[in-house]
């Protein structure tokens, strides 16, 4: 099997987009807000509520997360597609000019930012890393979860694209 083929067949599985979100203290005297799109969100369990992101080995994101205990997810709303591909883009600028004309708010239990306008929003505390090939896996108590907007439906991404339901 070709990485091609690999890909191509699992293109063909929908997932939500999520921005998952850290602050970084040790960046510049008030610290940094690191963002990256995912698609590879999920919940593992309910008790403990535990939520799963992967993420790539060598990334800002892993980097950061492998000192970084707290971090957030924001569920993206389908007009939140400009978060998203922002977030995604790859050689992209700094993170704190991403951030520069989002709407977020802080979270109260990890100080990361939790988008305005996100369909969910989760707080969590590392519970553990898995290293999966070039991804880590990390493992996440939830500490605080809400729904902040009922407006709209799901950011979708299918077939190396985003997309909306219906």
């Amino acid at each position: 099997m070709s990485e091609d083929e690999f890909r191509a067949a699992l293109s063909r599985l929908s997932a939500g987009v999520v921005l998952v979100t850290a602050h970084d203290p040790d960046e510049g005297p008030r610290g940094e807000d690191v963002g990256m799109t995912a698609t590879s969100f999920m919940s593992v369990s309910l008790d403990p509520p535990l939520v799963m992101v992967s993420v790539r080995n060598g990334s800002r994101m892993d980097d950061l997360l492998a000192r970084q205990p707290l971090w957030a997810v924001s569920v993206l709303s389908e007009s939140q597609r400009h978060i998203a591909g922002r977030f995604a883009m790859k050689g992209r600028i700094s993170d704190r000019l991403l951030f520069e004309d989002i709407p977020y708010r802080r979270g109260e239990a990890t100080g990361a930012p939790l988008v305005g306008g996100a369909l969910a929003v989760i707080e969590s505390r590392t519970e553990q890393r898995v290293t999966a090939g070039d991804h880590t896996l990390v493992v996440g108590r939830v500490l605080s979860a809400g729904t902040p907007s009922a407006d709209g439906g799901p950011l979708m991404y299918f077939r190396s694209r985003y997309r909306t339901l219906g």
